[in-house]
């Protein structure tokens, strides 16, 4: 149900007498701030922590309607990346990219043409994209993406790197993340959301680790674009052997605040904490320290109530274990709040999890249905409610 790359569609269907209407009806921004952790026991045996911000609107995310329009406008065109990334392709190194990444599908001509085409794409782009950011990368290679591992394990659609998808890649001098992530969110960020904190100011903080990278990326879709900023941070050689699973001790913080952007409405899927375990063997979520988020079941899906507190569970057995942190009607949860344990699924034990808060029972008037995901930004996820009012 995850994917790296998510446009959410999200349905509200409410029930209601006219003396039990919500005292505050949820709303949903453009903007979006999601905590995504990965603990990868199958693949690379690595933890990964990331800080996303996203909009689909440039007065949140400020690139200019002339940059997105040509980037909407070039066909082929799947996203623009820029990235601290110490190698974002095979053969460079110590450098920062600027990537264009693109669909292969119908080139015709074999490895030639692919590459012809990719870097006539690509520099018919990159001095506007050198312009708006004040950068001056200059072109590497043009780089065919074919390993697909990941993408298959997390369930993502592969549409920045995955098979099918070629990049014309733009090099320049590499700075590390911490300047990087200063220097675009001052661009990007408009002060109010600075001044705001919430996941904001956590990625501010994460962007001094050592093995930090900042990731800009710009997704044309369908008339629209999707603008992420993100701050990720990985743990070499740390996912084995995880079976108490605390999330912010990998984002090195005791508490998760939310911005206080969404302080003046009831905005209750603009800040998320996302959590995915690939376990070699299956697994089970066996306790967790909080609530377990109330769920319906819509035409065979497990659903969300999420104007509740807690943890929702995509996924709780299997070799894939997902969980989504909803912070309901509150504005921070702490770090021991947030720890849930897994264990062996060897088909002797029950699949009840044991909870220290009882979980929440839903009332039929007061369903609300979370519903499809479908596309998003690199490796982070952002919802849309349809018929409810936005922010702007």
């Amino acid at each position: 149900m995850y994917r790296l790359f998510i446009l959410a569609s999200i349905s509200l269907i409410v029930f209601f007498s006219s003396a039990e209407v919500y005292a505050q009806e949820p709303r949903l921004a453009t903007f979006q701030e999601t905590a995504q952790m990965i603990i990868d026991q199958s693949i690379s045996n690595n933890v990964t922590a990331a800080i996303s911000l996203q909009s689909t609107s440039n007065q949140e995310i400020r690139i200019t309607p002339e940059l997105t329009k040509k980037i909407q406008e070039t066909e082929r065109v799947r996203a623009v990346i820029i990235t601290s990334e110490e190698q974002c392709v095979l053969g460079v190194q110590d450098e920062s990219c600027i990537m264009i990444s693109m669909s292969v599908e119908g080139i015709e001509g074999g490895i030639k043409a692919i590459q012809d085409t990719g870097r006539l794409i690509g520099d018919s782009l990159i001095n506007d994209i050198n312009d708006e950011f004040d950068t001056d990368a200059k072109f590497h290679s043009v780089f065919l993406h074919q390993r697909d591992e990941s993408n298959r394990a997390l369930g993502t659609s592969g549409v920045i790197s995955g098979q099918g998808t070629v990049s014309a890649v733009y090099t320049m001098p590499r700075e590390d993340s911490q300047t990087m992530y200063e220097k675009f969110s001052t661009i990007l960020l408009p002060l109010e959301i600075r001044e705001s904190g919430g996941f904001y100011e956590l990625a501010r903080k994460l962007s001094a680790e050592q093995d930090a990278r900042m990731t800009l990326s710009i997704i044309p879709q369908n008339g629209t674009s999707l603008f992420q900023l993100k701050l990720s941070v990985d743990y070499p050689n740390t996912a084995t052997g995880i079976k108490n699973i605390s999330p912010l001790e990998f984002f090195k913080t005791n508490e998760l605040k939310r911005s206080d952007y969404f302080s003046k409405d009831f905005y209750p899927l603009n800040s998320l904490l996302k959590v995915i375990l690939l376990s070699p063997e299956p697994l089970r979520v066996s306790d967790v320290n909080t609530k377990i988020v109330p769920d319906v079941i819509k035409d065979g899906e497990r659903l969300p109530e999420f104007t509740t507190d807690g943890w929702f569970f995509d996924q709780e057995s299997g070799e894939k274990i997902e969980a989504t942190y909803l912070f309901g009607k509150k504005f921070s949860v702490s770090k021991d709040d947030l720890v849930f344990t897994v264990s062996p699924l060897d088909g002797t034990n029950g699949n009840e999890i044991n909870t220290s808060s009882n979980t929440v029972k839903i009332d039929s008037f007061q369903i609300v249905i979370l519903v499809g995901i479908v596309m998003a930004a690199v490796g982070a996820s952002i919802y849309y409610m349809k018929g409810f009012r936005a922010k702007h």
